[in-house]
């Protein structure tokens, strides 16, 4: 990896095209520059930010959002609902408020409703009808009153009327004379009692609908049915059930007795035909997988709840998930060989990004002396954003120093000393290892090694990564690397999944195609790597290949994928779909030469994070910051 950066950049200061390490303002200043706010819409991530007041600015523009501090996922702003209008049991996407008055205005321009606060039980606000008219049997949806004398006020209006008290079920109200009740009585009996099955409840029927009522309610649980049409005109069954976690404590004829008998009980739903009418079940419960742990009225108690567990998550009573803590990719990025500076500028243009490695130590000579380029104020700094430090430590790429270190127990033990010393001292997650040309002969002391820093990382509490080239399975059992055996010692296995083509190859191609990643990765697992160890390296950047007037190539050079667009833009390069490698392949002509690249995208960068998802891998490691342009970064947090 850092043997090839030292062949870019003694190309790149040459080339007007090829990019400049980014991040020159001083180290206050880019650490200012670093987000702090991350905003989310339900539990999904949108975008980061310096200030609490950008990110509460960006997150009112999206419904059920929520602005969370990254260090601690301290909650410190949303704009979720508080009170919720319900017809019965359903509700509608409209009819959810953040204060009372609205929800109240919105309300009173409805009929049969209730409002709910969603951080109390019960409701704060009902329109049931309390009466209801009818002309006969008949009924219209709009005959429902909050008081008698409204619904007489209208039954005034009707012959053959009578009202019903919804509260008791009863018969409260008519305007027949004797006459007319003596008629109906002698009339056709055509009203019967019937069970809720369908069976009779009565050998009597009834001419007069009054007289079958009574007859139905003395009963209890029956219906009064129309024989002639088979339509259920008055019915006394308890409809209304009262639950608690299940059970059933009670069933009521009428809504207000059942929620007058549910209020004595904690976590008590009245519901009818299905439908939750009213309840006293928290609105938010807090799930481990499938399984429900504990239930809150108000999401900041919720969340801390949740955060105690592992993979668990808050929903509301709808089913929407507001917070989770599940699984999420870890985002690693290197830095190369740059200024404190220059880091905290490079991390501050990131976002979602969980480990940032710091190219801070490296193998200075044979007896295991260790050069140390650290920052402590880099690492408070990036811990206060909630961002890990994981320092990058090379063998300087050197074969033979390399083999001399591995043959000495004590330039071991000395480097072993010193480094896992220093890690400690700067207070980091752990140290990414990245020795790279080591000779094959080297394989066994190689490994022996890597045990030996691992359990000396381990004993600190720290974890150790190691960086392996991508390779292929039919030669790595010839390279200096043991997948298997080191992937029992170290913590995490990052494939260097890049320069599939690179500055010695002998033919033009992608620094990194789809496909060819994609078999980089079953190649891993196919050693019985875990997928929870395993991160795919991603590159942002990509090489163009110059070929003479005979397709003979004759150099390459890198280009960071942040210039792509302007290299494509002043040399008028045309593009077409490279089937192989799933990239656009772009060709230019200048000064006699055809020059060719594979582009690196938003789109390619989005492919090789969905391989890893696809895989369930642990998260991707990019190469490098400052390649890329900032923007890429909304993208990869809104994967994560």
């Amino acid at each position: 990896m850092l043997r090839q950066l030292k062949i870019w950049l003694s190309v790149l200061i040459a080339l007007p095209l090829a990019g400049t390490i980014a991040g020159t303002a001083p180290a206050a200043a880019a650490a200012a520059a670093m987000t702090n706010y991350r905003v989310y819409q339900n539990d999904k991530p949108l975008r980061e930010f310096a200030t609490e007041k950008q990110a509460v600015a960006y997150a009112k523009r999206f419904a059920y959002s929520h602005v969370e501090k990254i260090a601690d996922r301290a909650w410190m702003w949303d704009n979720f609902p508080r009170f919720k209008i319900y017809q019965g049991g359903m509700s509608k996407a409209g009819w959810e408020f953040r204060t009372y008055a609205e929800a109240l205005a919105a309300a009173k321009q409805l009929n049969n409703v209730h409002i709910r606060d969603l951080e109390q039980p019960g409701w704060v606000y009902q329109s049931y009808a309390n009466y209801r008219l009818f002309q006969g049997e008949k009924t219209k949806s709009g005959w429902t009153f909050a008081t008698l004398d409204a619904a007489k006020k209208e039954a005034k209006k009707w012959a053959n009327a009578h009202i019903i008290e919804l509260s008791s079920n009863t018969w409260a109200w008519d305007n027949l004379n004797a006459l007319q009740e003596a008629t109906q009585r002698a009339g056709k009996a055509i009203y019967a009692i019937v069970s809720p099955d369908g069976t009779s409840a009565s050998d009597r029927t009834y001419g007069y609908l009054y007289d079958a009522i009574q007859a139905s309610a003395a009963l209890g649980d029956t219906n009064v049915v129309n024989t002639s049409t088979g339509a259920v005109v008055h019915s006394n069954v308890r409809a209304y059930e009262v639950l608690q976690s299940g059970t059933t404590l009670g069933s009521f004829i009428s809504l207000s007795k059942a929620v007058q008998f549910a209020k004595g009980y904690a976590n008590a739903s009245v519901v009818y035909n299905g439908e939750t009418w009213w309840t006293s079940v928290p609105y938010l419960t807090v799930y481990q997988g499938d399984k429900k742990l504990k239930s809150f009225h108000t999401v900041t108690a919720a969340v801390r709840y949740a955060k105690g567990y592992a993979g668990s998550a808050v929903k509301n009573a709808d089913g929407r998930t507001l917070w989770s803590n599940a699984k999420r990719l870890v985002y690693l990025a290197w830095n190369g060989e740059t200024t404190s500076a220059d880091v905290l500028g490079q991390v501050a243009n990131t976002q979602g990004l969980s480990v940032d490695s710091p190219t801070w130590f490296e193998l200075a000579d044979d007896g295991g002396t260790l050069k140390d380029t650290s920052d402590a104020s880099v690492v408070r700094t990036l811990a206060e954003a909630g961002i890990e430090v994981m320092p990058l430590v090379h063998n300087q790429f050197d074969q033979q120093l390399t083999t001399r270190f591995l043959a000495s127990d004590a330039a071991q033990k000395t480097f072993i000393s010193g480094l896992v010393g220093k890690l400690a001292e700067l207070n980091v997650s752990g140290v990414n290892l990245d020795f790279e040309n080591v000779s094959k002969d080297d394989r066994s002391a190689f490994t022996k090694f890597v045990t030996a820093l691992a359990s000396a990382v381990h004993a600190k509490g720290m974890k150790l990564s190691i960086d392996l080239p991508r390779g292929d399975v039919k030669w790595n059992h010839l390279t200096a690397y043991d997948h298997a055996a080191l992937a029992n010692v170290v913590d995490t296995m990052i494939i260097m999944a890049y320069d599939e083509h690179w500055t010695g190859s002998k033919e033009p191609g992608s620094v990194a195609g789809l496909a060819w990643t994609e078999e980089g990765v079953r190649q891993f697992l196919s050693y019985g790597i875990p997928r929870g160890k395993l991160m795919l390296g991603i590159p942002f950047y990509v090489r163009v290949w110059q070929l003479d007037g005979s397709g003979k190539l004759v150099g390459s050079r890198a280009v960071y994928m942040k210039d792509i667009g302007r290299l494509i833009s002043e040399t008028g390069a045309a593009g077409v779909k490279d089937a192989e490698s799933g990239q656009m392949k772009y060709t230019y002509k200048q000064n006699g030469y055809t020059y060719q690249f594979w582009a690196e995208t938003p789109e390619t960068t989005a492919a090789r994070v969905n391989i890893a998802k696809k895989y369930d891998l642990a998260g991707v490691a990019a190469w490098r910051l400052g390649y890329e342009d900032a923007s890429l970064w909304t993208m990869m947090l809104q994967m994560k």
